[in-house]
């Protein structure tokens, strides 16, 4: 099942499953801006990774002495959400634990997921909630994948990056799945960087990032863009596939990264960890702006 969503030019559908965003079109140049999903790539259009960003080392954490398995990025993005609220230009989705969360995560939670349309966006937004007795571990983020090129008769290539602020931010090397956190550097992203497919080799280009962000996908040959912005979010990734060359490139604004190489496997210690006590929230939202 999937709910649309409309404001103006702009139309949204997202399913129920995930609460996963899978178009975002624009009906007066009849332009999407979503990856579609196909297979031979990758099956995917913009996940939300809960309650873990990245992979655990061994797919394993403990907790309280206790040890539990969590795929990659978590469980989130497979599970059916329930619609709790919706109107022309928004829906609200929700997702609480259950007995089947439980046995892999032990907390009691309800995560919330809003759509919005509105100008020339849509704006995402995330609240968690601990309904439990105890401290709350966990980590959230966007994984939404952008058509590239965004015109008939252009590359990926045709494309580049821009970040604002226009300034370096510390890059955190992959090394397999996880994050070698002893060689972080300085990355390049005081100027524009421009698109390969040879650039996600070593997978996902992760910086971290502090205040007002802004990425955008932009051409020179074109002048259609998709830009993602948010506020103090800790860590940006982009990401293709790659040796296969796909057509798509994702922006991904996360509160929380993989394991790093040095990681005991304790829930509590995990890098980029949020801690969220009982009978409170977290909340955290990004935008997506179009032309």
């Amino acid at each position: 099942m999937t709910v649309t969503i409309t404001s103006g030019h702009l139309q949204a559908t997202i399913a129920e499953k995930g609460a996963e965003l899978q178009s975002l079109f624009d009906t007066t140049i009849e332009l999407e801006y979503i990856w579609q999903a196909d297979p031979k790539h990758w099956g995917k259009h913009a996940p939300i990774l809960f309650p873990i960003v990245g992979a655990l080392k061994d797919d394993t954490y403990v907790y309280e002495g206790e040890t539990y398995h969590l795929p990659r990025h978590g469980f989130a993005r497979d599970m059916a959400f329930e619609v709790i609220d919706q109107r022309d230009d928004f829906v609200l989705f929700q997702l609480e634990s259950s007995a089947a969360t439980r046995a892999v995560y032990p907390f009691d939670f309800q995560l919330q997921v809003s759509y919005e349309l509105g100008g020339d966006g849509l704006v995402v937004k995330y609240n968690v909630k601990n309904i439990g007795q105890k401290d709350m571990f966990f980590s959230i983020g966007g994984h939404p994948a952008f058509n590239v090129p965004l015109a008939k008769g252009l590359t990926f290539e045709d494309y580049y990056l821009t970040f604002s602020p226009r300034k370096s931010r510390v890059k955190l090397p992959l090394k397999g799945n996880y994050i070698d956190y002893e060689q972080r550097t300085l990355g390049q992203t005081n100027t524009d960087l421009s698109l390969t497919h040879e650039m996600f080799e070593q997978d996902a280009l992760i910086f971290e990032t502090k205040g007002l962000q802004s990425f955008s996908i932009r051409s020179e040959k074109s002048p259609h863009s998709v830009t993602v912005s948010y506020n103090q979010m800790p860590y940006v990734g982009f990401w293709s596939t790659y040796p296969v060359e796909s057509p798509f490139l994702c922006i991904e604004p996360w509160c929380g990264i993989a394991d790093t190489l040095a990681s005991t496997g304790e829930l509590k210690e995990k890098a980029g960890i949020q801690s969220l006590p009982p009978a409170t929230d977290f909340a955290t939202k990004y935008s997506i702006t179009v032309k």
